[in-house]
């Protein structure tokens, strides 16, 4: 499956990349970084572990990134589905974040507990060779 090995590398870039951010000093400017390359990271998590339950066949009703989270919780792809729906609904507050105060909380939170399912999920996908 070739679009699951392409996806799974880009992912693994990405989480280098936010890795990299993360370890920048903290200004405005690296908060903004961090954002972006977390709503990214965090699209191609979700849409890796969407390819990967296709190809095992597994049946999705709408495909959506809640359903994904449920479905991989399910199969133990990801250890804590709640921290994923957390990260989840943290990646759809973007959009909508006017304030530092917010935005520097969900900063906080990709830093000290984000990053961290990210590179699980990193680690479990490395196993898997198709």
């Amino acid at each position: 499956m070739k679009r699951f090995e392409e996806r799974k590398q880009d992912l693994k870039n990405a989480k280098n990349r936010l890795k990299e951010a993360l370890e920048e000093e903290e200004k405005d400017i690296t908060v903004d970084g961090v954002l972006h390359r977390y709503e990214f990271t965090f699209e191609l998590a979700w849409k890796t572990l969407k390819d990967y339950l296709e190809y095992l066949g597994v049946s999705l009703n709408t495909g959506s990134p809640r359903e994904i989270i449920k479905e991989s919780f399910a199969h133990n792809f990801i250890s804590d589905g709640e921290t994923w729906i957390k990260m989840m609904l943290a990646r759809n507050s973007l959009s909508h974040l006017y304030d530092e105060e917010s935005s520097r909380q969900l900063y906080e939170s990709i830093k000290s507990e984000y990053f961290y399912e990210i590179e699980k999920l990193v680690e479990f996908l490395d196993k898997i060779n198709l």
